[in-house]
């Protein structure tokens, strides 16, 4: 715009006239081609900033929350070193309450297998002997292990904790902290069984940096605090 009196630039409209003092009609401004030009320069570079701002948002691809996880089959090492372990004493004690229900259960079965092994006996006038108990003490030694197996795999399988493991805030996981599936529990417990004569197997907990027994390794699992 033009001061109508001088005809000089004027910049900023502050109603006097910077060149000759004169009073300024906003009426009476005159318009300069170089303020549309001012203006379709701004114009101009507003529409590149949107046209830029645009750009970036089709071309930016947030990451997606599993960039940084391990492959299957293994645990986060940066996660792992804050993570809380279980260790031997804990998972003993855990070990024994399990066994302690297990026992229970088992002795209940052994009455009441007993019971009736007795009353079908007296029935046809006979008692129970060492001679004709021998199939019932087989078939109570294999419903024992199957009690135990039932109770690992199932309670495994299910939630990751047994009785004893939720009394001491353990639970048992699989690779990238998922769930243990059912051949994952059997395999473990399998494992348990087949190295319970060597010691070492479960020893191995305590030299472990994970607090993994052989078990943990063959069927792939660890064991946490919760």
């Amino acid at each position: 715009m033009r001061c109508p009196a001088c005809d000089s630039v004027i910049t900023h409209n502050t109603g006097v006239c910077s060149c000759c003092n004169g009073p300024l009609d906003p009426t009476g401004l005159r318009r300069d081609s170089t303020d549309e030009e001012v203006r379709l320069d701004s114009d101009q570079e507003k529409t590149d900033l949107r046209d830029e701002s645009s750009d970036r948002m089709e071309t930016y691809t947030p990451p997606s929350g599993k960039a940084n996880e391990p492959p299957l089959g293994s645990i986060n090492h940066q996660a792992a070193d804050n993570r809380l372990w279980g260790g031997f004493i804990r998972r003993a004690c855990a070990f024994a309450v399990d066994w302690a229900i297990i026992l229970l259960l088992g002795l209940v079965m052994f009455v009441m297998s007993y019971i009736g092994y007795k009353v079908g006996l007296s029935a046809h006038g006979r008692s129970v002997t060492m001679e004709n108990s021998s199939g019932l003490y087989f078939i109570l030694t294999w419903a024992s292990v199957a009690l135990s197996a039932a109770y690992f795999v199932i309670f495994h399988s299910l939630d990751g904790r047994t009785i004893g493991k939720w009394i001491f805030g353990l639970r048992v996981i699989g690779a990238e902290n998922g769930d243990v599936t059912s051949s994952q529990a059997f395999l473990r417990w399998l494992a348990s069984v087949g190295f319970a004569p060597i010691l070492l197997g479960f020893l191995w907990v305590i030299w472990s940096r994970e607090k993994r027994a052989w078990h943990d390794i063959i069927a792939q699992t660890w064991v946490i605090r919760q």
